[in-house]
């Protein structure tokens, strides 16, 4: 009797937990897009990583962000080209520039250098083998669609870096850096605009490609285990990503500082979610009392109340999963860093589900010791 009951009842008075639903629902799309909003911006400085197609990435003892890399001994290429289980190894360089723009202003820019062949790994998620051939011009460059207007240049344009002139000749996806701007360029083109990398043949990372995926394990600990004679790591690419978020996460300053601002943004959501529901079921006491003084036990009365919290946190949920699809979708066309995660919707709906059923339950908790009949009155 008490679900059909609860339920008839959240038909009929639907006006009055209609609050608490759409309180449920702005509190889940708060954390959910909270949250995506964190993970996108701190999953920026691991993009070097993710839009590439490399299994291992070889870089300094240390290394705390992918795009933190320091320079290594061109020499250790040798022990990658030994091992017959690797594929193909390449070099991938990180270095700085000045850029002027063709219609004038000027930025900071992070120089790319990867291996221009159609079939490289180096950023081949950012970009299709047709656009990646560009490189192999001496001095063409490619930058995100979405920096052009920063950099004051379009696709054909000249510009300079440090100096050096350079053409925009496409450009890439999905690899818009979270405060610069990063420009892709070929190993040769980079070493010639950054005097920096091009005193050297060292490198920032060597990407190695292994020819069976169930080997990826066994060419990381076999490399790990001659580390330390050569000074370099090795990590798989889910590794080197993971610990990019992660340092940029929990151990920078805006990592933590946007954490902070999402956890109040968390803690916002659940007081607005209690505090309009503990009202909604406070406002049906009265109700409530009748069923008690009509021989209902106060377990029952608990199950009417569980039920009711249940189908509002159920619906409210479902308005707020929406509404966050949505805002992945405007952020998606606004090339706005949004990383939805499905862990991160089930989290927040099981906080939010848990916060509404207890709710319900603190404000139907004075009826336990009180007598139904003052409470008619």
């Amino acid at each position: 009797m008490a679900v059909p009951l609860a339920r008839r009842t959240l038909v009929h008075e639907w006006r009055r937990f209609l609050p608490a639903t759409i309180s449920v629902a702005f509190s889940g799309v708060l954390m959910i897009v909270q949250g995506a909003l964190l993970l996108g911006i701190v999953s920026a400085n691991a993009l070097y990583v993710t839009q590439s197609g490399a299994d291992l990435w070889i870089g300094f003892p240390g290394t705390q962000s992918a795009d933190l890399g320091r320079s290594i001994d061109p020499g250790i290429a040798a022990n990658l080209y030994m091992d017959p289980r690797i594929d193909r190894v390449e070099a991938l360089l990180l270095g700085a520039g000045d850029w002027r723009g063709a219609r004038g202003g000027g930025t900071s820019v992070t120089l790319v250098g990867i291996d221009p062949r159609p079939d490289g790994v180096g950023l081949s998620n950012a970009m299709p083998p047709q656009v990646r051939v560009l490189l192999q011009e001496p001095g063409a460059v490619l930058v995100d669609e979405t920096d052009l207007d920063k950099l004051a240049t379009d696709i054909g344009q000249t510009a300079e870096i440090n100096g050096h002139l350079v053409r925009v000749a496409g450009t890439t996806r999905n690899l818009r850096a979270m405060g610069g701007v990063n420009v892709v360029a070929s190993l040769a083109t980079a070493r010639m605009l950054d005097n920096a990398i091009s005193a050297s043949d060292s490198v920032t990372y060597y990407l190695a490609k292994v020819l069976e995926p169930r080997n990826i394990s066994a060419v990381q600990a076999h490399l790990s285990s001659i580390s330390e004679k050569t000074r370099f790591e090795i990590w798989t690419a889910g590794e080197l990503a993971g610990l990019s978020v992660r340092y940029w996460l929990l151990e920078s300053g805006a990592g933590i500082g946007f954490v902070f601002a999402t956890v109040i943004a968390m803690l916002v959501g659940t007081l607005i979610t209690s505090q309009t529901l503990m009202a909604a079921v406070a406002a049906s006491i009265t109700q409530y009392a009748t069923l008690r003084a009509l021989g209902v036990s106060f377990p029952e009365l608990r199950k009417i109340v569980i039920e009711q919290s249940g189908w509002v946190g159920a619906v409210g949920l479902s308005m707020g999963l929406v509404c966050s699809l949505l805002a992945a979708v405007l952020a998606r066309l606004n090339d706005i860093p949004f990383e939805l995660r499905l862990s991160m919707m089930l989290f927040s709906g099981a906080v939010v589900l848990s916060v509404a059923l207890v709710a319900g339950l603190l404000a139907l908790r004075r009826l336990r010791h009180a007598d139904p009949a003052a409470l008619l009155r």
